[in-house]
C-alpha cells in the first residue's frame, strides 16, 4: 500500500529541479502508475519547469493515466503560448487520449493554431474522439501495447499495404497514423523498416511518432535510421528527441555510441533525452524489476 506521504515524496522528487532528471523522470513514472488526485496534482505542479522535455513527458503522462480531472491543466497548456510547442503538442495529444468529448471545441479552436505541430496534434485529437464515438459500445481491439494512441490500429494486416498507406503523403494523417499503430502491433523486421522510412516524410509531428513506436517496437533494424536522424542538427528537435527515446529503449550497442555521441549535444531537449535515454539503456540492459521506481528510492532498505 502506498502512503500519502510517498506520494508526496514522488512529488517534491518530480517539481526539485536541482534532482537529477533521470529520478524526476522516474517519479514521475511512478506517480502515473499510482494515479488518482494526488498523482495528478503533483504532476500538474512541474508545468511550471524550464525544461520542454520534462514538461512534454508530464502532458504524455496525463493522457495515459486516462483520468478527466487533468483536462482543466491540459487546456491551461494547450493554450499557453508560452510553452514550448512540443509541449503545447503533448497537452492536445493527452486531451485526445482522455477521450472525453467535452474537449472537442478547445480542439477544434487549437486545429488551426500557426504551430503546425499543434495544430496537426488536435486534427488528430478530434479524429480520434469521432471515431470513438462512431465506435461507442463496440468492444476495443487490444494490441500487444498498452498505451493510449493517438489513433486506433487499422484493420489491414498486410505490411506491404500497410507501408504504401503509412507513406502516402496525400492521405489524411489519421488513416496514416492507423497503419503506422498496425505496423507497429504487426512487429517483426519488415515492419520495422517500413515504420523506419517515415522518418523521411514530411510533417515533423508524423516522424516524431515513427520514433516514438519504433521505442516501443525495440527492433534492432530501425537502429540505423534512428541514429542518422538522431545525428542530422536539421531535424526538428521533437524528432530527434523521440529518436533518442527509441534508440534508449532498443538498447543495442550501437544505441550506446549514438547516444553518447550526442549527450552534449547544444540543443537542449536533444541533450536531456540522450540523458534519460541512457538511463533507459541502463534500465533495458540491467536486472531492475522496472522503470518507475520511485517508490524504492524512497522507502529505507529492508535491514
Amino acid at each position: 500500500m502506498v502512503t500519502e506521504q510517498e506520494v508526496e515524496g514522488l512529488g517534491q522528487m518530480l517539481v526539485d529541479p536541482q534532482k537529477p532528471l533521470q529520478a524526476r523522470f522516474r517519479a514521475l513514472f511512478t506517480l502515473r502508475g499510482l494515479g488518482g488526485p494526488a498523482a495528478i496534482s503533483w504532476i500538474s505542479r512541474a508545468f511550471s519547469d524550464d525544461s520542454a522535455l520534462l514538461k512534454h513527458e508530464l502532458a504524455y503522462c496525463l493522457g495515459q493515466m486516462q483520468d478527466s480531472r487533468a483536462i482543466p491543466v491540459l487546456v491551461d497548456v494547450l493554450r499557453d503560448t508560452r510553452q514550448e510547442p512540443m509541449v503545447r503538442h503533448e497537452a492536445g495529444e493527452a486531451l485526445g487520449a482522455i477521450g472525453d468529448p467535452e474537449v472537442l471545441e478547445i480542439l477544434k479552436q487549437y486545429s488551426t493554431d500557426p504551430v503546425i505541430e499543434v495544430a496537426e496534434t488536435c486534427q488528430l485529437a478530434i479524429r480520434r474522439l469521432e471515431w470513438l464515438q462512431q465506435h461507442s459500445g463496440e468492444p476495443v481491439a487490444q494490441g500487444p501495447y498498452l498505451s493510449v494512441d493517438p489513433a486506433p490500429s487499422a484493420e489491414e494486416r498486410d505490411v506491404g499495404r500497410l507501408r504504401v498507406a503509412l507513406l502516402d503523403e496525400a492521405r489524411p494523417l489519421f488513416d496514416r497514423y492507423r497503419a503506422m499503430f498496425a505496423l507497429r502491433d504487426a512487429g517483426g523486421e519488415e515492419a520495422a523498416l517500413a515504420l523506419a522510412e517515415g522518418l523521411h516524410c514530411g510533417s515533423a509531428l508524423f516522424r516524431h511518432e515513427i520514433g516514438y513506436v519504433l521505442g516501443q517496437l525495440q527492433h534492432e533494424a530501425a537502429v540505423p535510421q534512428l541514429a542518422a536522424a538522431l545525428a542530422r542538427p536539421a531535424e526538428n528537435p521533437m524528432v530527434r528527441h523521440e529518436c533518442a527515446e527509441a534508440l534508449g529503449a532498443i538498447a543495442r550497442p550501437a544505441c550506446l555510441a549514438a547516444l553518447r555521441a550526442h549527450a552534449a549535444d547544444p540543443e537542449r531537449v536533444v541533450r536531456e533525452s540522450c540523458e534519460v535515454a541512457l538511463d533507459m539503456y541502463e534500465y533495458e540492459t540491467g536486472s531492475a524489476f522496472q522503470y518507475a521506481d520511485g517508490l524504492e528510492h524512497l522507502r529505507p532498505p529492508p535491514s
